[in-house]
């Protein structure tokens, strides 16, 4: 039952394009997303109501758990290390039974430990070993399994190691056991970590090896921004004792480690981790010597302790020149290596940049020909404009999100519209408090006077950005919330996918990345601005020009570590579970008459299809019913989801491009299919330069809106929109189910077909509507203004824009609303193609010959010009071909 649960959760009726969760929230923004919001809001729209509505009465009848289930199977506790070691390391204190408390919230949350429980079985599943764990998971109170299997120590009811010990300290902090460090184990309990023991072998899937690596690599990041060197060595030396971790250990790793001592100038901490690695077998490389030589440059170490480094540098294969031409510096690093080399050889010159590699297909051979190279084109814009244009960019990004006003038409402001917008002023201040109070003390369960017994590997997590952000992302998700609710595992992903990407922008703004780029940009844009020398270099080769001369080297092209999908759904759930105790409304907000009692705004369902189960977060109908009430008219994008202000920053690696801050990946792909992310790293970079002078070459294309073109769209799009023209209409225009008497058990199948029919077309008429209303708005806000798409690309090579729901690859509607900032004659017969592709569009001559069509175009050319000039007349063939069903793009 748990596997089909989980199956449900991840997976939906429909496979990949079903209800359910679609696959497509597993990958990166995607332009062709309309059906599939349709198919998942029809998921939501078949809830069952009489299960929700007893649902929701079990929750206001004053239960302790803030969530709401339908069905009463109850899972095991999920304490196994197996679980944590694919998920992140770290501890996990087995938890009490949750009490009542005052407010009536129980202290965690059931749905969030079920979620958990399912995503083990599925890890589980992919290990081959289902059987095994199915009757595993039902047992409760899992004994210390790693601590107590690596170790080979026959149970005690008492420890006789100091708990102040080192070693005892760094084993509760870390342990991922569920039982207190000095519980007596039971004779069940003991035989039953044995049994689970023997698996706990190296994964063979890679996929299963990647995910645990990720999530040490993940981990130790972690510590490094936060500056807890400790917390990092001792998590990293807990890791490497460990028979499963030790084997996914790279030398990756220990360098992350390395940097955090660096940075603090202890270099007997070095020294120690350079010990280390060669008890393990492993190498130092050239990251390792660079950051041991950052660090005596930052402590101006002696002569005797660099010449010590630099020897063992030469000793194990390496140059002093190639810590500058292949290591990637963050800070002044570079600084500190150059300062200290210069100590101890006080002549020491920066070895030249390396001349630039150029492909070798026997393809492009002519394309990359210096013999054949042309100027490249040039922007109708000055230098001075495009540097305008970047700070622009720049500060969208800083502020993570983008607020315009929405093209819906606005009706006339009420007195009730009025009040619901205070009242909703009111509340979000509220919720405002009431979830940075959750959010800090959350934290502070974490980390209070017990904190290495009950550690969470979430901490970190919780800790690296500004409280104020977290607060915001989550307010976020929940003024975006539809009223027929979102899935439990697409929140739980939209969360912890939200805290990943301004983490990244935080960790660029640490290491000075952007202070580089913002230099270089200045530059690059000479090859781009008008009133400037023409180059004949790609913008790749400009770029990578540019960044040598600078003395940058590969530093701009930082590797960001990528959060694991179950570790980004855990933080997503953590954040759900302060969203759901946090947020409350009074009752009688809307109905003076009612209790004044809070309640949760946010409640867990289950939606049934056939049968499938599908966990569902739903907002309360008070608080839809305030906000359809205040009716506002603005819209919250993220500033990737919006047209770049600006050219876009070349792609020169699969790490480096297109936005300026905001996270991209050269390559869409699912998370369950990275092994092609793995592939794109080892792929010679050479190789890749066809393929990234393509996607600049797209990204550079500038673009405008057709103006006129967009005031006729949104005029229909406010009267009922026009399905034959792909403007879908309002709601109101949804077919009315028909009038079902009686008990629903007393209905006709056809009557319930009918029924399903029309709220699965209503479903589908609300997202449609809702799509066209984000790319109309967008369209509207940028319709002044000159705008670039940065591109990137899937698995099979195909292109698309990076902002997902306005671009040139939309429908019929959408294109016709762009235009090229930069038009080109048409030549000599460009006209009369246009025509006869006029009359192709109309479907009237599809037998005729080309001439034929042409000659036709040219007959009825007054009518044209009519349906040009005045296209919501009702003279010319605009609406008589309206009428016969054809679609006219006159």
């Amino acid at each position: 039952m748990s596997l089909l649960r989980l199956r449900a959760v991840l997976r939906g009726p429909g496979r990949l394009r079903g209800p359910g969760i679609p696959w497509r929230i597993f990958r990166s923004y995607s332009s062709a997303s309309t059906k599939e919001k349709a198919n998942r809001n029809g998921t939501c729209e078949r809830t069952e109501l009489l299960e929700v509505l007893k649902a929701r009465a079990k929750q206001l009848q004053g239960s302790n758990v803030p969530e709401v289930t339908v069905d009463k199977v109850e899972l095991a506790a999920l304490d196994n290390d197996e679980y944590q070691e694919a998920v992140a390391p770290g501890p996990r204190e087995k938890q009490p039974i949750p009490r009542a408390r005052g407010d009536g919230l129980a202290q965690f949350s059931t749905w969030a430990e079920k979620l958990q429980k399912e995503m083990y079985v599925q890890q589980l599943k992919m290990k081959k070993e289902l059987p095994r764990a199915a009757s595993q998971l039902a047992l409760k109170g899992q004994a210390k399994l790693e601590v107590k299997a690596e170790t080979k120590a026959k149970p005690k009811a008492k420890t006789t190691e100091s708990p102040n010990h080192p070693k005892r300290k760094a084993a509760t902090a870390w342990n991922q056991s569920s039982h207190s460090p000095h519980s007596k184990p039971r004779a069940g309990e003991v035989k039953e970590a044995a049994e689970l023991k023997r698996p706990q072998t190296m994964p063979k899937d890679k996929s299963n090896q990647q995910v645990l690596q990720q999530t040490i690599l993940s981990n130790l990041e972690c510590f490094l921004f936060l500056q807890q060197s400790e917390e990092a060595e001792r998590y990293l030396l807990l890791c490497q004792s460990s028979p499963v971790k030790s084997k996914v250990l790279d030398i990756g790793a220990y360098n992350i480690v390395i940097r955090s001592w660096a940075r603090k100038g202890s270099l007997n901490r070095i020294d120690r981790l350079f010990s280390i690695l060669e008890s393990t077998g492993l190498r130092p490389d050239l990251d390792s010597y660079a950051l041991a030589l950052a660090c005596m440059g930052r402590n101006q170490s002696p002569p005797k302790a660099i010449l010590r480094y630099l020897q063992q540098l030469n000793s194990s294969g390496f140059h002093v020149d190639e810590l500058f031409q292949k290591c990637l510096f963050e800070e002044e690093e570079k600084e500190m290596v150059l300062w200290a080399i210069r100590t101890v050889q006080p002549n020491y010159q920066l070895p030249p940049p390396p001349s630039p590699e150029i492909c070798k297909s026997s393809l492009l051979q002519d394309f990359y020909s210096r013999e054949t190279m042309v100027s490249y084109p040039k922007l109708d814009f000055s230098m001075k404009e495009l540097q305008e244009r970047f700070q622009q960019q720049l500060e969208m990004e800083l502020k993570h999100t983008v607020t315009i006003e929405s093209v819906e038409a606005a009706k006339p402001l009420t007195p009730q519209a009025i009040k619901a917008r205070e009242l909703l002023g009111i509340l979000r201040s509220q919720w405002h408090d009431a979830i940075l109070q959750a959010l800090q003390n959350s934290r502070r369960s974490m980390a209070g006077p017990k904190r290495l017994p009950k550690y969470s590997v979430l901490y970190p997590y919780l800790r690296l950005l500004p409280d104020e952000e977290y607060v915001d992302i989550m307010m976020q998700v929940l003024n975006d919330l539809s009223p027929q609710g979102e899935s439990l595992a697409v929140l739980a992903r939209e969360l912890g996918s939200k805290v990943y990407d301004r983490f990244i922008i935080q960790r660029k703004l640490r290491s000075c990345q952007l202070e580089k780029v913002q230099e270089v940009y200045e530059k690059y844009i000479q090859l781009l601005a008008k009133d400037s020398q023409p180059k004949q270099d790609l913008p790749r080769e400009y770029w990578e020009k540019l960044v040598a001369e600078a003395g940058f080297g590969p530093s701009l092209n930082l590797k960001n570590c990528s959060w694991p999908c179950v570790l980004l759904m855990r933080l997503g759930m953590h954040m759900l579970e302060i969203l759901v105790k946090a947020v409350k409304v009074p009752r009688n907000i809307l109905n003076h008459r009612l209790e004044s009692k809070p309640i949760p705004v946010l409640y867990h369902v289950y939606s049934f299809y056939s049968n499938w189960q599908v966990g569902l977060i739903k907002p309360h109908p008070i608080f839809s019913q305030l906000v359809s009430n205040a009716a506002e008219t603005t819209l919250t994008f993220n500033s990737s989801a919006m047209p770049m202000l600006c050219p876009p920053v070349p792609w020169t690696s699969p790490n480096f491009g297109a936005f300026v801050l905001n996270n991209t990946k050269l390559m869409r792909f699912l998370d369950e299919t990275s092994h092609q992310q793995l592939l794109l790293e080892q792929c010679p970079l050479v190789n890749l330069h066809p393929v990234l002078d393509a996607l600049n070459q797209l990204g550079n294309c500038a673009w405008k809106i057709n103006q006129p073109v967009l005031d006729i769209i949104i005029s229909i799009f406010n009267d009922k929109g026009d399905e034959k023209l792909d403007i879908p209409p309002p709601l109101s225009e949804a077919p009315k189910p028909p009038t079902a008497p009686g008990h629903p058990s007393t209905w006709s199948k056809s009557l319930k077909h009918e029924l399903f029919l029309c709220k699965k077309k209503t479903a589908e008429m609300h997202s449609l509507r809702m799509d066209a209303l984000y790319k109309l708005s967008i369209a509207n806000y940028v319709r002044d203004k000159v705008f670039w798409f940065p591109h990137n690309m899937d698995f099979r090579g195909r292109t698309y824009p990076c902002p997902p729901y306005f671009n040139h690859l939309g429908n019929d509607v959408t294109r016709a609303i762009l235009l090229f900032a930069e038009g080109r004659p048409l030549g000599p017969r460009g006209l009369d193609w246009l025509k006869i592709h006029l009359i192709n569009l109309t479907g009237l001559k599809k037998k005729n010959a080309l001439q034929e069509r042409l000659e036709y175009a040219n007959e009825i050319m007054e009518d044209i010009l009519d349906s040009a000039d005045r296209p919501l007349t009702v003279r010319g063939g605009f609406w008589e071909a309206k009428q016969n069903g054809n679609r006219n793009r006159f």
